[in-house]
């Protein structure tokens, strides 16, 4: 997670790889989830109830496409290690659906998403430098936070593993007078999705393709300006995308460009936004009314353009930083800002004001402190910047996500039981 200079990312021509991450499991044993100051770790869970009542479905069989759960945050949801295990553990028991939303291309040296490969070839990809305290954008992006301007020759390459094939592929981008078009071609058959039109607009195309595949290999024919990319496959299952920027804060999310965003979410009819920022926010500092009033403005936004997706808040982890005083090591540091726990008071104040579900990751991975002692285990859950996860601690957490919300879907469900 970025907490330095701001600035624009990005990746010229040439190759570029993002290495894909096969799933494992995490050994055992592993720490208990700590205490929650909200019920089984969620609290609002009721407004959760339209997700699991789409998962009910996906559980048994029915529905076109799969139940999609977008995840828009910082690092965190950048790494793709957190969503991982959610997206594991959900697809395990409701149906793999595919592996969901991608940026345009390879966003950051590093970029190892789960599930897929990507590789791209003179596939220019620019990233949103991060929104200044004036809030005001700096790229015309959509919630990947990313736009490519690929022309003539380029190839941008996803590889599935199998158990995310798919038979569908999905592209946004700026359709126009001048736009071209992208060549969709698997090892079976060529598709074509076409941008250009009488208006300059934002404009999703879904491709369904003839057979199930693992691979597709995308090129331009024109210029054609892309915000994402997407893949899943038809019927019942269960999509996670995670779409994340280092160094993320809530405003950002703010910039992302309206008509971009309105015409992702209409294609992409999530049944459940996960909001995932407050750790870049709580080292700025931030005043508490102020941010509450851009979370709500946030909140407002999601729900006009979503109307029937539900909401969920992951309130903002433990977070240390050196140098401070009341510190959590041996020697008196590192220590958490105090405006990181402004942050998570207004995400769970905001979240009971306007009915939308909050999960208490800060108390789920073990409270004050706690980054130090998954920090200083025999096999660190942190790394030393006592901020972000190790691939072990991020499976932990994300494990102890999914638990409490499928604990919560099956309490909802035998509820309803008794009900009916």
């Amino acid at each position: 997670m970025s907490l330095g200079a701001v600035g624009a990312a990005v990746l010229m021509l040439g190759m570029q790889s993002g290495t894909e991450v096969p799933y494992a499991p995490m050994p055992a044993p592993a720490p208990a989830p700590g205490a929650s100051v909200c019920a089984e770790g969620i609290c609002g869970v009721e407004a959760l109830e339209g997700v699991f009542e789409a998962l009910q479905a996906a559980e048994i069989g029915q529905g076109e496409r799969p139940v999609h759960i977008l995840q828009i945050g910082d690092s965190h949801t950048a790494g793709d290690r957190i969503t991982g295990a959610l997206r594991a553990r959900l697809q395990a028991r409701f149906g793999a659906g595919g592996r969901g939303v991608l940026p345009p291309g390879v966003p950051y040296a590093g970029y190892g998403p789960m599930q897929v490969e990507v590789t791209a070839r003179d596939w220019p990809i620019s990233v949103a430098p991060l929104t200044g305290p004036d809030g005001a954008a700096t790229l015309r992006a959509g919630l990947s936070g990313a736009r490519s301007e690929a022309g003539e020759g380029a190839v941008l390459s996803l590889t599935a593993e199998p158990g995310a094939a798919f038979d569908i592929v999905g592209l946004c981008g700026d359709s126009g007078p001048q736009a071209g078009r992208i060549t969709a071609t698997t090892p079976d058959e060529t598709v074509e999705a076409e941008f250009r039109a009488t208006e300059a607009a934002p404009l999703c195309r879904s491709l369904r393709l003839g057979a199930v595949t693992t691979s597709i290999r995308l090129s331009p024919k024109g210029a054609v300006a892309l915000h994402d990319v997407w893949i899943e496959r038809s019927g019942p299952g269960v999509v996670v995308s995670n779409l994340g920027v280092i160094g993320a804060k809530l405003r950002d999310l703010a910039a992302r460009d309206q008509a971009v965003v309105a015409a992702e979410l209409e294609a992409w009819r999530p049944s459940l936004i996960i909001l995932a920022f407050g750790v870049n926010d709580g080292f700025e500092g931030v005043e508490s009314e102020a941010y509450a009033g851009l979370l709500r403005g946030q909140i407002e936004r999601l729900r006009r353009l979503v109307p029937g997706a539900s909401l969920l808040i992951l309130g903002a982890p433990e977070g240390l930083k050196s140098g401070m005083a009341g510190g959590c090591g041996a020697d008196g540091s590192p220590a958490a800002p105090a405006s990181l726990a402004v942050v998570r008071d207004v995400q769970r104040r905001v979240a009971g004001e306007t009915g939308v579900a909050f999960w208490d990751w800060y108390g789920r991975m073990g409270g004050d402190c706690s980054a130090e002692r998954l920090a200083t285990l025999p096999e660190p859950y942190m790394r030393p910047d006592r901020v972000h996860f190790t691939s072990i601690g991020a499976e932990w957490i994300g494990g102890v996500l999914s638990e409490d919300l499928i604990g919560a879907h099956d309490r909802w469900k035998a509820a309803k039981g008794e009900a009916d």
